[in-house]
């Protein structure tokens, strides 16, 4: 039984609404959460039509982080800048999964994966970039490290967070911890300049 109670003939919020909705208007009555009926079809109404564009603005910020990977590999842009700093990149690969062999839970996806026989840099990349982000990418590459190890996989592995839009101070966060940070310029990508005393953090 809902923490709503019968016959106190006010609208609680679009909780209320969530509660009832698809049970049928009389029940919005019924359950107290409007006065009247007409008040009840103008409610549903605005719900419904509530729902109906999130998946648009869910599938929008997807094709927006979508961009930023495909600006990433197109013309090997980012794969060229990595190179520049000293890294040889012979391949990528994109959401890369992880941690089959482990208990459920334990299994995530690496959104780019370049690699070379020696290293591998694993990157995240989010459509806002926060600072809790980096240490949702460390957490992984903290997993990767042991999943390569029960396979026997020796690489070092480094990490990188890349954003549509950086947030706050996340860009000092990512590289305090030894992470290169991405961002977008323009049409294309660029991993931002590391501060005085940098170093990329292995795994």
């Amino acid at each position: 039984m809902s923490s709503f109670a019968k016959g106190q003939g006010v609208w609680r919020g679009q909780a209320c609404l969530r509660f009832v909705l698809g049970r049928g208007v009389d029940d919005l009555v019924e359950y107290g959460c409007v006065a009247d009926e007409s008040v009840a079809k103008r409610r549903a109404n605005a719900t419904r039509s509530e729902g109906e564009m999130r998946p648009r603005k869910i599938g929008e910020l997807t094709g927006s982080m979508g961009r930023v990977i495909e600006r990433m590999v197109s013309g090997h842009n980012i794969i060229k800048q990595f190179q520049e700093l000293g890294y040889v990149i012979s391949s990528y690969s994109r959401n890369k999964t992880f941690g089959h062999d482990f208990p459920q839970g334990y299994q995530s996806e690496i959104d780019l994966f370049l690699e070379n026989g020696d290293i591998a840099i694993l990157i995240e990349v989010k459509t806002t970039l926060k600072a809790k982000n980096v240490g949702g990418l460390m957490n992984k590459l903290e997993r990767f490290r042991r999943d390569a190890d029960a396979k026997g996989d020796k690489r070092r592995f480094m990490g990188a967070v890349a954003g549509a839009v950086v947030e706050g101070d996340a860009k000092e966060v990512a590289h305090e911890n030894g992470l290169y940070v991405i961002v977008q310029s323009g049409k294309a990508v660029e991993i931002v300049p590391t501060p005085e005393g940098f170093k990329a953090r292995e795994w």
